[in-house]
């Protein structure tokens, strides 16, 4: 029983402290009265939504979230990461050109020694951007093969590179090795994108970058984020936060923290963290940082977005789905990924407020693009969506959406 003994006799009390009836409760918050009542006399255990949206109408802070049960990650399971580790001969060269230690290596790509002058290093600079436009349109499984072997391959070009040039091709490495990271989180691998994202990390200390490291916390702080872990989540971003760091990587931390706090319904410390962010991402020096841009390319306001997702973790789903409404269509029309993870945020926001029937509507356009680009992290909010429309299985719409919604949730095979 534990949380569940607690939470019923606790909501009840917080309703009738406010003067609401059980029945004018049940319209406010668009549940059905039975559920409610089985919930306050601790027959039915909340759902951590649930008690989101009773902290927000009730205004009681985070104090019923913190009773409620939770059910562990929403993340995809897998198992354990079977990814061969980074560039099995090339790694430990290239971390000694960093100290000066290495002398002229060598490394021969197509029959010929390679600098860092070269033009390959533009080539591979581009291809960069190729392939994170390519991920937004293409399976993670897929493209990880590719991005593994172009991060070992920029790695070992640093390795042969003139010690005056390498910088830049370290750097291009790091930022090879992040994007990898993501992939791999995308793919359900949790431990692969760590591994990866402290490969980045690396990289970019020897290339003489020390904010990379950084903007690994908040990297980070996105697995515990999907994992629940929200106090992780907002300690990982505070030490992404320091004066001396790059405005954009101190706002997309700060935007991190606002989704951890978001998570435990601390209301008042999530907007601060939105105003920080907006603060920092709407400066100059953020907006006029070096090639390849750190974060998301695809969001043209990215606090405004990200205030639109917290606000339906803090229980106010009407006005999230205000506010994802407007920063969706926004949103290009060939970022598949990026309008699937926020696209479903917006139908689940849409269904919490009673829409449900505009909800389905949102989320069949998007299950159709979920084959082209499948996502461990996208799939914890169409779990969600899944359980917030099984209340309203007599709605036609909701019935229609069945067979896709079971589709996009099935275990992949092979």
């Amino acid at each position: 029983m534990g949380t569940t003994a607690h939470f019923g006799p606790e909501l009840r009390r917080l309703r009738q402290e406010a003067g609401l009836t059980l029945t004018e409760f049940s319209i406010a918050l668009n549940y059905d009265k039975g559920h409610l009542s089985k919930v306050e006399r601790g027959e039915r255990s909340a759902s951590p939504e649930l008690a989101r949206r009773c902290d927000a109408f009730l205004g009681s802070n985070g104090a019923l979230q913190s009773l409620a049960d939770r059910s562990g990650t929403d993340l995809d399971r897998t198992e354990p990461s079977t990814a061969p580790r980074l560039w099995l001969v090339g790694r430990r060269a290239v971390l000694a050109a960093g100290t000066g230690a290495l002398i002229d290596l060598g490394v021969q790509l197509g029959g010929r020694t390679c600098s860092a002058a070269d033009p390959l290093l533009p080539t591979f600079r581009a291809q960069f951007g190729q392939l994170r436009k390519l991920g937004q349109s293409t399976a993670p499984k897929v493209l990880l093969p590719l991005l593994e072997t172009q991060t070992r391959t920029v790695a070992e070009l640093a390795a042969g590179a003139p010690p005056a040039t390498r910088a830049p091709v370290l750097l291009l490495a790091s930022r090879f090795a992040e994007f990898t990271g993501w992939m791999a989180q995308e793919a359900g691998d949790s431990d692969a994108a760590l591994g990866w994202t402290g490969e980045a990390t690396e990289l970019a200390r020897v290339g003489g970058d020390p904010h990379l490291g950084s903007y690994a916390l908040v990297r980070r702080a996105l697995v515990t984020l999907y994992s629940g872990d929200a106090s992780s989540t907002v300690a990982l971003a505070r030490q992404a936060q320091s004066d001396d760091l790059p405005p954009r990587i101190r706002g997309l931390a700060a935007q991190r923290e606002a989704q951890g706090h978001a998570l435990v319904g601390d209301e008042r410390a999530c907007l601060h963290s939105l105003d920080k962010a907006r603060e920092l991402l709407d400066s100059d020096d953020a907006r006029s940082g070096d090639e390849p841009v750190i974060g998301t390319t695809h969001v043209s306001d990215q606090a405004a977005m990200t205030t639109g997702w917290c606000l339906y973790d803090l229980g106010r789903p009407k006005a999230a789905a205000e506010v994802l409404d407007r920063e969706c269509r926004r949103l290009p029309s060939h970022a598949l990924r990026t309008r699937a993870r926020y696209g479903f945020r917006r139908s689940l926001a849409h269904a919490a407020s009673g829409g449900v029937e505009h909800a389905c509507t949102i989320a069949g356009e998007l299950l159709g693009m979920m084959p082209a680009v499948p996502s461990a992290t996208v799939n914890s909010d169409i779990r969600r969506l899944a359980r917030e429309l099984s209340r309203f299985r007599s709605s036609q719409a909701v019935r229609d959406l069945q067979p896709a919604l079971a589709r996009a949730l099935a275990p992949a095979h092979g």
